[in-house]
């Protein structure tokens, strides 16, 4: 049986690296199907821009051969993302051996409101020899 190859979710998803203070700053733009029905970014987006953004963070300062995995992400919801962007800006508090940990603040950039904050602890994993890290390679093809 042959394997339909589709593209991944997030290829689907608007995201764009921009200049910012923070480690790593990720915009997602706004469109009508990534909304609530009160007209607010969906929760589940920000909290996976959160977790993108604080993961490629720490992919810039790791070593060949590791990677990370997700261990916790705590997400606080203040506003609604409802102008856009949806802005999300990484800063590594923690680069540890074993767990690291990210802060990231998502403003909804065209009203000037911090939208959300969190933080995101990883586990830092070795990989098995051969294996390929998928988040090292880009978002979109």
């Amino acid at each position: 049986m042959t394997e339909l190859l589709r593209p991944h979710l997030l290829s689907q998803l608007d995201f764009t690296d921009v200049p910012g203070s923070a480690d790593l700053s990720v915009e997602l733009r706004l469109e009508s199907h990534l909304l609530n029905p009160r007209g607010g970014l969906q929760g589940g987006l920000v909290a996976t821009l959160i977790d993108i953004t604080a993961g490629r963070a720490l992919l810039f300062g790791l070593p060949e051969g590791q990677s990370i995995a997700t261990a916790d992400l705590s997400v606080h919801f203040l506003s609604a993302v409802t102008v856009g962007p949806a802005r999300a800006d990484a800063t590594v508090l923690r680069r540890g051996r074993g767990t690291s940990v990210v802060r990231v603040d998502v403003r909804d950039v065209g009203r000037d409101v911090l939208a959300a904050t969190s933080t995101v602890s990883f586990s830092v994993v070795t990989l098995r020899p051969g294996q390929v890290d998928p988040g090292r390679r880009p978002l979109a093809d």
